[in-house]
């Protein structure tokens, strides 16, 4: 390993912590001890089996909140590695491999060290500055961010800008910034029909037959246009079933799992009734349980977004794109409170696979536009 900066250093120190959600595994302690240093008042929030944070620092003012999440998904098959997924290394290619140097233990010390340099220099800087860390951002959300949002939202804290360390660069790090993301509304359809001898149609209802014109009448629709900021809602069925395990049987229902990922020109009850409608046409004997996973935010060009362009560009001379595609993330919890909320990390192209990896400068560079952000919005 060459001699390591002090971003890089804190990023392997988290990475060797095998916290595969929704374990933490001591890495919360360890970006505590530095927090803590540098003045800020910490507040653990262990909510059922999940590791939470809450630190603040400053007493008015705006704040301005780094989020992310020390949880890592599985390694998959460890022999797949070319290394052991939780042994750090820099390889000569200039690669910082690990599970979590891209999502997210390297933003998490990026974030850091950028807040030690900024206050090192503005003790007394305006405003607050705040973390929100979670070990339940890769499992079921539940207890994580989540949990801790309704938390702050019931002292009434106040939460004015949020930058989420996600790995949201495409090529180059600080080339796309995500501003916003899509809604999840997610269902799960059961049509019920009667189970009969395939030889005997007219003594049965097939729901497989029952279902199909519907389903594709459902996968038709145009549900609206999106706008500036957002594509199309889109739906999509994500897994069928039916059947007995006989050859010889209709099978008496049918059940389909199926996702919305929409904008913010589609409400949920707008997409349930419209679905319900389509349904309802085709005369199905059908219910369906909903599950909504997040709804959609955006932060429009303002103080946040802007600041964060100026400090991208200092820092690599580039132009930023903001894009609300992909996923979802823990985001749109925050974004509840009325927070401006923007996600900024490393090159996403190797998150969740084997041999996990990002440049290794990326790191410094994201600590450099983390500070420069502060500056932009905290210095006296």
């Amino acid at each position: 390993m060459p001699t390591l900066s002090p971003t890089l250093e804190l990023a392997c120190q988290l990475i060797e912590r095998p916290s595969v959600t929704p374990l933490d595994e001591g890495c919360q302690a360890l970006m505590i001890e530095r927090l803590t240093a540098c003045g800020f008042a910490v507040e653990r929030m262990r909510i059922e089996e999940v590791e939470n944070f809450w630190a603040i620092r400053g007493v008015q003012g705006p704040v301005l909140c780094f989020a992310g999440h020390t949880d890592v998904v599985p390694t998959g098959p460890q022999d797949a590695w070319t290394q052991p997924p939780f042994a750090a290394r820099i390889d000569e290619q200039g690669m910082l491999l690990g599970r979590g140097a891209a999502d997210m233990k390297g933003s998490l010390a990026a974030m850091v060290v950028a807040v030690e340099r900024f206050v090192a220099r503005h003790p007394d800087h305006r405003g607050q500055i705040a973390f929100l860390i979670t070990s339940d951002e890769e499992g079921p959300a539940e207890h994580g961010t989540k949990a801790v949002v309704e938390r702050l939202r019931d002292r009434s804290q106040r939460l004015d800008w949020c930058i989420v360390g996600e790995p949201s660069s495409t090529a180059r790090v600080g080339d796309v910034v995500k501003n916003g993301r899509r809604g999840s509304l997610g269902g799960v359809l059961t049509v019920r029909g009667k189970q009969g001898h395939v030889a005997y149609p007219h003594l049965a209802r097939n729901p497989i037959h029952l279902a199909a014109p519907a389903l594709a009448e459902l996968a038709a629709e145009h549900w609206d246009n999106g706008n500036a900021f957002f594509p199309p809602t889109s739906f999509q069925i994500s897994n069928l079933n039916a059947g007995t395990g006989a050859t010889n049987v209709t099978p008496g229902a049918l059940t389909a799992v199926f996702n919305f990922r929409f904008s913010t020109e589609s409400t949920v009850e707008q997409l349930k009734q419209r679905t319900q409608a389509i349904l309802d046409k085709h005369a199905l004997d059908c219910s369906i349980d909903w599950a909504l996973s997040g709804l959609p935010f955006l932060t429009e060009p303002g103080e946040l977004l802007d600041a964060v362009a100026a400090s991208i560009h200092k820092a690599t001379g580039r132009e930023t794109t903001p894009s609300t595609s992909g996923g979802t993330s823990d985001g749109r919890f925050i974004a509840t409170l009325g927070t401006q909320v923007v996600e900024l990390g490393p090159v996403n192209a190797t998150i969740h696979q084997v041999d996990e990896r990002i440049l290794a400068s990326d790191l410094d560079l994201l600590a450099d536009i983390y500070e420069n952000t502060l500056e932009r919005l905290l210095a006296c």
